[in-house]
């Protein structure tokens, strides 16, 4: 039925306009395969039903052009990683993809077609050896992994360790759900690797939730005695008052998603879910000063997004304030200097 109703419409392509053709051939194939496959793409290899015809079809490898795309942006979320390459599924759609450093795909399809992509890569070949520890950059709310690169670049000029971006949807899931998919991205890393934290704004939360998850059993324990320090830059690690503001107005979800609402009217439930890192944790905050322009829908102190208040958290090492505006505490100098000496394992410092 699904292959009738394809050919049908490519068929009929035929009678119109180039340009017609080719944009409604897009919106066919683009149907078809959401349509085909809407059931099965997040799913996992060990939950596909082997005995039924279809999840048989499905696992027909899809062909690909190798194309550049924009790495995900708000769509896409990082399941697993190796030696710059990553798997991702898409929020929307549902369905995954495999890309390389340089962000050109190589596979999409199910999960298991771009996991089988991804070995059949490395087949016959060691894959590149890792340093022993990497740093993992985490973006904030609404944000993408660009927002993180002029501090990826100055850490990987000053540490010896692997510098690692982290990629999801931030305002389409849960911070729940971020957390799951980071815990199987970090997971895909080499077992003996040691893993250090930089997170921006709503990246913090989503650390915590997963240190609180990964408290919750023995395989999760595990991968938790691997962590090694984090760097919170603006975190709203007691909610967010211009979140609860934005959300008054019955908008903030539909604009930043559920992970929002969690920072807002939804905190009280969300704080219950996050852990305090157990292992050396610092925090830089933003607070502009009287001379700097102000937001005038905080009261208090504040980068102009996060109060400094909001930022603080018991057991924090250091916690250090900058005039620096929350959109760019990852751009400033003074603050990647910090972060650098704080997670640069002092034997792998350059």
């Amino acid at each position: 039925m699904d292959k009738v109703f394809f050919l049908t419409m490519y068929r009929s392509l035929f009678r119109k306009g180039k340009v017609v053709r080719q944009i409604a051939f897009a919106i066919a194939l683009l149907s078809w395969n959401l349509h085909y496959d809407r059931n099965h793409y997040c799913y996992a290899e060990d939950d596909i039903d082997r005995s039924s015809p279809r999840s048989t079809r499905n696992e027909i490898r899809r062909p690909n052009i190798p194309m550049q795309t924009f790495g995900g942006l708000q769509l896409w979320t990082d399941y697993a990683y190796q030696n710059g390459y990553r798997i991702q599924c898409n929020a929307l759609t549902k369905h995954w993809r495999l890309l390389d450093a340089r962000d050109v795909r190589h596979a999409w399809g199910t999960r298991q077609q771009c996991e089988t992509a991804l070995k059949n890569i490395f087949d016959g070949s060691a894959p590149k050896a890792s340093p022993d520890h990497c740093v993992v950059l985490i973006h904030g709310l609404m944000r993408t992994r660009n927002s993180m690169q002029p501090l990826e670049e100055v850490l990987a000029n000053l540490c010896g360790s692997e510098i690692i971006l982290f990629s999801y949807a931030s305002s389409r899931d849960s911070i729940g759900q971020h957390a799951e998919a980071l815990r199987e991205f970090l997971e895909s890393l080499p077992p003996k690797q040691t893993i250090s934290f930089v997170g921006h704004s709503m990246g913090n939360i989503v650390v915590r939730h997963l240190i609180a998850d990964l408290m919750k059993d023995e395989k999760g324990k595990a991968l938790l005695s691997r962590f090694k320090k984090m760097v919170m830059l603006g975190p709203p690690n007691q909610g967010a008052a211009i979140a609860r503001r934005f959300a008054s107005l019955g908008l903030l979800e539909v604009v930043a998603g559920r992970g929002a609402m969690e920072l807002g009217p939804e905190w009280g439930t969300l704080m219950q879910n996050l852990a305090v890192p157990p292992f050396p944790f610092m925090i830089i905050a933003g607070e502009l000063g009287e001379k700097s322009i102000q937001n005038p829908l905080l009261k208090n102190e504040s980068d102009f997004v996060v109060e400094v208040d909001e930022a603080k958290l018991d057991g924090s090492d250091v916690f250090k304030t900058v005039p620096v505006l929350h959109s760019f505490l990852m751009q400033d100098a003074a603050v990647q200097k910090m972060v650098a000496e704080y997670v640069c394992e002092p034997e792998n410092k350059k």
